[in-house]
Order: C-alpha cells, then sequence, then structure tokens
C-alpha cells in the first residue's frame, strides 16, 4: 500500500487492510512501482450524454481520456493479476440508437495496451428502469437498457483465476436430472456429453451473465449519509459486482486497487474479505460518506449475509416468447417512431418542434 505521507494525496482514512486515498489517481497510481497490484476493480464515469455531479467525460472523447489511465494500470499490474472494469454503454444524443465508445474502449485496450480480453461479462440488473424513457415507454421502439459490459482484461493469457470460487446453486432441472440421470450421448450441436456430466459437484458454474439488483434503497451506507447529513455517491454498484471477482481472481492478502472509488463499495468488500486495497477518490464529499462503508456493527454485516444467501432472491432470465401466443396487434410505425404517436386521440399542439 501507499505511504501515508504523499505529497499528492491525502490518506482519508486508514484500517489495518487498506487505504481511503483522496487525491487524483492519476497522481496516485504514478507513485505505485511496477508489477505490485494483483487486481484492479473499477466502475469510471460512464461517457454519458447528461453530465453527473462526480463527472464525466463526453463519449467521443473517453477513449483517449482513459489511454493515461491504461498506462499505469498496465504498468502496476502484476503479470498473472487481473483488470476489471465495469462501464455501461450510452445513447447518442437525440437518436435512439447507442454510442459505442465502450468497445472502441476494449480495442483500444487490448490493441494498444497490449491487454487480453480474458472474458466479456454483462451485469443484468432486474430492477432497472424501463429507460430510457423516450424510446422505450413513450415511443415504443425500444426495450429498457438493463445490461452494463464487465470486461474482464489480463496482461498475460493465464491470469490467477478460479471458478470453484463463484458457484451457483443447481437449478430445479439440474437437479431432477441428477437424480434421474442422464444417458450419455453426442447433441445435435456435436457436443459430446460424457459420463461425467452425472457427477454431482454440488454447486453450478455460473454463466457470464450476473443478475444483481442495484437495490439499495435502504442500505447502510444510505442511511449513514442520511443521518450525517451527507451526501451519497450517486453512482455506486452493488457489493456483490466487485466480491464476485474478487473472489475469483485474488487470495486474502492480495491488493485491490479501485482508481474511481466513488463509495468506496470495493474496499468495504476487501476489508470484509481479508484483501489489502486502496480506494482513490478525488471528492473529499464522497471520501467522507464513504466512511459509512466501514462502520458498520457486526449485526449488520450478519444481516447482509444472510440476504445474499436467500435463495428466493436467486434471478431468472425471463424467456422472450412467454407472451407471444398473445396478439398485441399494434402497427409498426413506418418512420421507426421519428414522430410520436398521438395518445389519446388527441393530435400532437402544431407547435410542437420534431424530433430531430
Amino acid at each position: 500500500m501507499l505511504k501515508k505521507k504523499q505529497p499528492i494525496s491525502d490518506v482519508f482514512h486508514e484500517t489495518s487492510l487498506g487505504q481511503i486515498v483522496q487525491g487524483d489517481s492519476l497522481e496516485v497510481l504514478a507513485a505505485y512501482p511496477d508489477d505490485s497490484v494483483d487486481l484492479i476493480m473499477t466502475s469510471p464515469p460512464f461517457g454519458l450524454v447528461r453530465k453527473k455531479d462526480y463527472g464525466n467525460v463526453e463519449a467521443d472523447k473517453y477513449v483517449e481520456w482513459f489511454k493515461a489511465f491504461a498506462a499505469h494500470f498496465h504498468r502496476i499490474l502484476k503479470a498473472n493479476g487481473s483488470f476489471v472494469l465495469d462501464i455501461g454503454g450510452a445513447w447518442n444524443k437525440g437518436y435512439p440508437t447507442r454510442n459505442i465508445y465502450h468497445f472502441k474502449l476494449l480495442v483500444m485496450l487490448c490493441e494498444e495496451f497490449g491487454f487480453y480480453l480474458a472474458q466479456d461479462f454483462y451485469w443484468w440488473n432486474p430492477s432497472k428502469l424501463p429507460t430510457p424513457a423516450e424510446w422505450v415507454t413513450v415511443r415504443r421502439i425500444r426495450v429498457k437498457d438493463a445490461i452494463n459490459t464487465v470486461w474482464w482484461l489480463s496482461k498475460t493469457p493465464w491470469p490467477k483465476a478460479s471458478n470453484r470460487r463463484v458457484l451457483q446453486p443447481y437449478s430445479p432441472s439440474m437437479r431432477e436430472l441428477l437424480v434421474k440421470g442422464y444417458r450419455a450421448k453426442k447433441r445435435p450441436s456435436g457436443h459430446d456429453i460424457s459420463d461425467k456430466f452425472n457427477i454431482d459437484n454440488g454447486a453450478a458454474i455460473p454463466p457470464n451473465l450476473i443478475a444483481i439488483p442495484n437495490t439499495e434503497s435502504n442500505s447502510f451506507y444510505l442511511r449513514y449519509c442520511e443521518k450525517n447529513n451527507l451526501k451519497p455517491h450517486p453512482a455506486r454498484y452493488p457489493a456483490e459486482l466487485p466480491e464476485y471477482f474478487i473472489r475469483m481472481l485474488t487470495e486474502p492478502g492480495d491488493l485491490v486497487v479501485d482508481p474511481f472509488a466513488g463509495s468506496c463499495v470495493t474496499g468495504e468488500v476487501c476489508e470484509r474479505t481479508g484483501r489489502h486495497w486502496v480506494c482513490v477518490e478525488l471528492l473529499s464529499e464522497y471520501c467522507e460518506a464513504a466512511l459509512g462503508r466501514f462502520v458498520r456493527e457486526p449485526e449488520e454485516t450478519a444481516k447482509s449475509v444472510r440476504k445474499s444467501k436467500d435463495l428466493s432472491s436467486y434471478y431468472r432470465v425471463p424467456r422472450p416468447g412467454i407472451l407471444w401466443h398473445e396478439d398485441r396487434g399494434d402497427p409498426l410505425s413506418e418512420d421507426g417512431g421519428k414522430e410520436r404517436a398521438r395518445k389519446f386521440g388527441k393530435k400532437p399542439p402544431k407547435n410542437r418542434r420534431k424530433h430531430r
């Protein structure tokens, strides 16, 4: 970890395992030696159309802005370390089309800085509201945007990892199959299913779709902020997301760095799982609010653990064809929804500006 005395930053909070460092992350990262970090786990400001309080770069300028960080990330990672990047997409301003800045970012990280894409993950937020409202609930020409891409990158094709750390409960159909047995045979796809498919390993290997609702309206962090009249960070990912990768890619005692820490949930997870950590946050108000991550009483932590083990919250992806037998009868608009449909039988105002 960084030493207490740093001319370019301040250690805002320190535990026996980690630090919240207030400062410019580029300057903080510059103080790290080469090959010293086991995992960089972070969710930087996205390239959104609307400006946020915590600061974000426009999508068209995002890739160039990120290059300085990429150089430090590659330099400070250990040879077998990983860099996990949670990043959401953006819509092109005024149009129902997607910006591809986060895909350009991935290509840049691999082709210009030598990262390998170990695997792409997709975080599905089942509780996501139907946004963007204009395209989803008003014009009804798009479905709700509920997925973030999560790029797992590495300096080598062989980063240390184990999927045994993130196993999931067997589905009811798999449990039934284990009881009744399965006849080894080659499937139509060409996959040869052997007798080993019948072995009960106690849990299932998860897919690269991670289902975690981002609902913490009554979390300890928010209650702490409200009680102490503090401004909570508006963009927080759920603790289970960084914990997934921290467990799969690091050992207790390894060093995890989050250069865009926000509310420092990465640090909270590391503190709980015995990893060393450094969370870097530029704004003091968010550092102050982040202290709420580290003052929880033992019963609060136990309650959170019990909730995470509740199988009733085991999300399943709905099949798209469930309602296809019902005739919805809505005709497709010839202009693709460019003009808003009339609502309640009334014509739109004559002076309404056309959507461009």
